[in-house]
Formats: C-alpha cells, sequence, structure tokens
C-alpha cells in the first residue's frame, strides 16, 4: 500500500477515534443535560474506526523479515485490541465509558506508527510457539489496560462518594459494585491470559530468561504475583474499594515497565533492538 493512501487512512482511523470519544463524553453528559445520543450508533463508529486502524496497521506489522514490533508498532497493537475488547464487552456490560480516555490514546498511536515508518523490531515468523506467546501476552497486556483505567475511574467515582459529590458526570456511572464487579471480570481474564503468556514462554522460549530478557520476564512475573494476590484477597477476604485499586495500579504499573519501559529504553534512547 503506498505510503501516502496510508497516511491518509491513518489519518481517517484517527478521526474516527476521536468522533467516537467525543461522541462518549457527549452521551455521559447527556444522562444529565437531556442530551441523548444512540449506544448501538456510538458504538458502530467507534467498531469503524478499530476497523481503520487495523488497516493501518497490518502492513507494518506483517513485513517480509517478520512481525515487526517495534515500540510504535507494540504500543499502536495494545492500543488496537484493548479498544476491540472494550467495544465488544461493551456490547453486553456498561463499560463503553472506558474509551473516553483510551480511544484517544489509541489515536495517538496510530499517529505515532505512522510517523516512524522506519522504525522496526522485527521477529521471525512461522514459529507457531513464540506466537502463541505473543497473542497471549498483547491480549493480557490490552486487558490490563482496560482494568487499569477502570480502576482509576472507580477511584474517580469512590472519591467523589466519600466526599458527598455523587452528581454530574458521576450519577451517570453504574453504581460502584457494578463498577468494581466489572474490574474483577477484567482482572481475573486478564490473569488467566497472562499466566498462559508465561507459561507459553517458559515452555517454548529458551531464552526466557536470558540476559537481555530477565528484566522483562521478572517484571511480568512480578505483576502476575501482585494480580494473583489481588484475585485471592478478593475472594478469600472481599477485598475491595481504594485496596483493590492501589493492588490493580501497582500490578498494572510492573507489567507497563515489563514490555514497554524496556523497549522505551533499548529502541528510542539506545537505538537497539529490544
Amino acid at each position: 500500500m503506498p505510503g501516502m493512501n496510508l497516511f491518509l487512512i491513518a489519518a481517517v482511523a484517527i478521526v474516527l477515534y476521536l468522533l467516537t470519544s467525543a461522541a462518549l463524553t457527549l452521551r455521559l453528559a447527556g444522562s444529565t443535560s437531556g442530551l441523548h445520543l444512540k449506544r448501538g450508533l456510538v458504538l458502530l463508529l467507534g467498531f469503524g474506526a478499530v476497523a481503520v486502524h487495523a488497516i493501518v496497521l497490518y502492513p507494518e506489522l506483517f513485513t517480509g523479515q517478520g512481525l515487526n514490533l517495534g515500540f510504535y508498532n507494540a504500543a499502536s497493537l495494545v492500543a488496537l485490541i484493548s479498544v476491540a475488547l472494550l467495544l465488544l464487552t461493551a456490547l453486553r456490560q456498561p463499560v463503553e465509558n472506558l474509551g473516553i480516555p483510551i480511544l484517544p490514546v489509541a489515536a495517538a498511536t496510530v499517529a505515532l506508527a505512522s510517523w516512524n515508518p522506519g522504525q522496526h523490531s522485527s521477529i521471525t515468523g512461522g514459529n507457531w510457539q513464540l506466537d502463541l506467546h505473543i497473542l497471549f501476552s498483547v491480549l493480557a497486556y490490552s486487558l490490563f489496560a482496560l482494568a487499569a483505567v477502570q480502576a482509576i475511574l472507580l477511584a474517580i467515582q469512590d472519591w467523589h462518594l466519600r466526599n458527598r459529590q455523587p452528581g454530574g458526570y458521576i450519577r451517570a456511572l453504574p453504581p460502584l459494585q457494578v463498577m468494581e464487579r466489572l474490574l474483577f471480570q477484567m482482572l481475573g481474564t486478564g490473569f488467566v491470559l497472562l499466566s498462559a503468556a508465561l507459561l507459553a514462554g517458559i515452555l517454548f522460549l529458551e531464552d526466557i530468561f536470558a540476559q537481555h530478557l530477565v528484566h522483562k520476564t521478572l517484571l511480568s512475573i512480578t505483576a502476575w504475583v501482585i494480580f494473583g494476590i489481588l484475585l485471592w484477597g478478593r475472594r478469600k477476604f472481599g477485598w475491595r474499594g481504594r485496596k483493590a485499586i492501589r493492588w490493580t495500579l501497582s500490578g498494572f504499573a510492573f507489567l507497563l515497565l515489563a514490555y514497554f519501559g524496556s523497549k522505551l529504553v533499548l529502541e528510542l534512547i539506545l537505538q537497539r533492538g529490544a
């Protein structure tokens, strides 16, 4: 696909993401101001953005030399899957408002990946074990990213309720108990995927504890332990509220450092492959 056409398609994806975020914001405001936008149309606009994003990312991701998981492409892929999972979940659960902050981030990753097309960190294709490890890893990152945003939204909602300021946008959100239930559903599914990713890496990748990967592995295991303790605490002691928020954000911080932190330093600062 010619570069100019790809750039124009990327611009369409960016505009669609921003329009969907704006529509979700207006819809949330409409709960208190009387303005109403049809939920189905807003979600359809979001799915359109995801489709165009996928068209832009595909030729950059799958190259003749292998899978290009450079920093910007990896961020764009995680954003794409995060939004797709969010929209699919929103068909049955009231989670679409997470798209208000997530969709502009996805638009930014499209822009960065499109404006930095020469940045490569290719992995040779044809290895199904490696592909399986990457698939589970990206799905886990994406779900935990959604959970982190959900935790931040939950923290804001909790703060308003504790300070007896439940009006405005907070009143339009689902009840606190529903928000917490959705958070732990995301965490539970993400934990299973992260477990599968780590298991696949340990079983199939000979160099998972090699010097250049050991920091990623240890940080990912640390995140896995944090999320595991949180889920155990929820089941055993009914952990919720601020404790659940703190543990969720702590686990996600380790996961973020495990992958994007190391790629940022190695690829963008030291100009080496991660």
